[in-house]
C-alpha cells in the first residue's frame, strides 16, 4: 500500500488540520443530537481527507517492448552535406535521405524526434510515433541557405540533444534510446576547430542504449551547389558552386578522424555511407529485451483503493443533507397561521372604523 496524494501534503493539512480540530471540539463540548451531528461531520472530513491522500496499491508489469524504443535522428544540415560525392555525384543529403527512411522502416513502431543543425540546432521533428512524418521531413530536407552558413560545427547540436535525451529519460525512464548521427564531420567552427577537437558528447553516454554515427563524403572530397532557399539552386540544378577563398570551386572532404571520435563518446559505432545500402545491420543488435534486462520493463501502475471511502463520504452526505431538511420550517405550514393574522387585522380595522361612528 502506498500514498500517492491527489493534492500536495502541504495543502491537505492546511485545510483539513484546522476543520478536524474544530470538529473535535464540538463533539468534546456537546451533547445528545448536536454531538451526534458533529460525529457525522468529522467522518465527512476524514472521508475527505483520505481520498486526497489517495491511497493505492503498487502492480509491476512488463511494458510492451516494441513501443519502447525512441529514435534520436541528428542531421547535419550544413552546406558541407551538399557535396557530390555520394554514390558518384549525389549530394550527401540524399545518403541521409534513403538511410534515414530506412531506419523508420527498421523500427516501425519507435517514437522518433528529428534534430537539424546548420548555423543552428533545432529539434525539426518533435517526438511522435508517426513514421510517415518521418519520411516527410526526410524528402523535404535540404541545405542551409548559403549566405547564411556559419560553417560547420559537429559539436553544435550538443546542448539540444543533451535537453532531448534528459527529456525523454525524464518522462520514460524506462525507455530504450538510439542515437542516429548524420554528418561529414566537417568542423570548421567548432569550440576547438583550430586543433581539429570539438566539445565531448562523452557526458550523454549513460542516456544512449544504441545508434550509430553514419559519415558521408569521401577523402577526395566533392564541390557543393549554393542555395538560396528556392527550387532553382542547390543540388540537382545549375546553380554556381560554392567557392573558396581563392574564387575557385570550394571542396569538402569527410572527417572520419572526428565522426570515429564522436562514435566513441557516445558510445556507438562508426559506418562509413559512401553508396546506398541496407541500414538492418545498424539496428540488428539493438535487442531490446538484453538492453532492459536491468529492470526498465518494468513499469509500475497503481490501483486507487480510494472507492470505500467515496461510499462512506457519500452516505454520510445524504445523512447530513436528510438532517438539515428537517430543520428547514415547512413554507405551507405557515400560511394558516398568516391567514389567522391577517383575518384579526381585518376584524381590529372593522372594529376601530365602528367605534369611531
Amino acid at each position: 500500500m502506498t500514498l500517492r496524494m491527489m493534492w500536495p501534503l502541504w495543502l491537505l493539512l492546511v485545510v483539513f488540520v484546522p476543520l478536524l480540530a474544530l470538529a473535535v471540539w464540538k463533539i468534546r463540548s456537546t451533547r445528545g443530537e448536536r454531538r451526534t451531528d458533529w460525529l457525522r461531520r468529522a467522518g465527512i472530513l476524514v472521508c475527505l481527507l483520505g481520498i486526497g491522500l489517495t491511497p493505492a496499491i503498487p502492480r509491476t508489469d512488463q511494458a510492451a517492448l516494441i513501443s519502447n524504443v525512441e529514435m534520436f535522428f541528428v542531421v547535419d544540415r550544413t552546406g558541407s552535406m551538399a557535396a557530390e560525392d555520394y554514390n558518384g555525384s549525389e549530394a550527401r543529403l540524399v545518403g541521409v535521405q534513403n538511410d534515414l527512411i530506412a531506419l523508420t522502416e527498421e523500427m516501425p513502431a519507435a517514437r522518433y524526434t528529428i534534430i537539424g543543425f546548420d548555423s543552428q540546432a533545432t529539434q525539426q521533428l518533435p517526438m511522435t510515433t508517426d513514421a510517415r512524418a518521418v519520411q516527410t521531413w526526410a524528402e523535404t530536407v535540404s541545405q542551409e541557405i548559403t549566405n547564411y552558413s556559419a560553417g560547420s560545427a559537429i559539436d553544435r547540436p550538443l546542448d539540444e540533444l543533451n535537453r532531448s535525451l534528459n527529456s525523454a529519460a525524464e518522462r520514460n525512464p524506462g525507455n530504450v534510446r538510439l542515437v542516429f548521427f548524420f554528418s561529414d564531420g566537417e568542423n570548421t567552427d567548432g569550440a576547438s576547430s583550430e586543433d581539429g577537437g570539438f566539445a565531448s558528447f562523452a557526458d550523454l553516454e549513460p542516456l544512449v542504449d544504441g545508434g550509430a554515427v553514419l559519415g558521408y563524403g569521401t577523402a577526395e572530397g566533392g564541390n557543393m551547389r549554393s542555395y538560396d532557399g528556392t527550387s532553382d539552386t542547390g543540388y540537382g540544378t545549375e546553380a554556381p558552386y560554392i567557392t573558396d577563398d581563392t574564387g575557385n570551386p570550394a571542396v569538402s572532404s569527410i572527417d572520419e578522424d572526428s565522426l570515429r571520435t564522436l562514435a566513441g563518446q557516445l558510445g556507438v559505432e562508426y559506418t562509413h555511407r559512401i553508396e546506398p545500402s541496407p541500414v538492418s545491420d545498424l539496428v540488428a543488435d539493438v535487442d531490446v529485451s538484453e538492453i532492459t534486462d536491468d529492470g526498465r520493463r518494468d513499469v509500475t501502475s497503481y490501483q486507487d483503493v480510494y472507492w470505500p471511502l467515496a461510499v462512506l463520504l457519500a452516505l454520510l452526505l445524504a445523512w447530513e443533507a436528510w438532517d438539515l431538511t428537517r430543520e428547514v420550517p415547512k413554507s405551507g405550514r405557515k400560511r394558516p397561521k398568516d391567514a389567522a393574522a391577517r383575518e384579526k387585522s381585518r376584524d381590529d380595522e372593522l372594529a376601530l372604523g365602528g367605534s369611531r361612528r
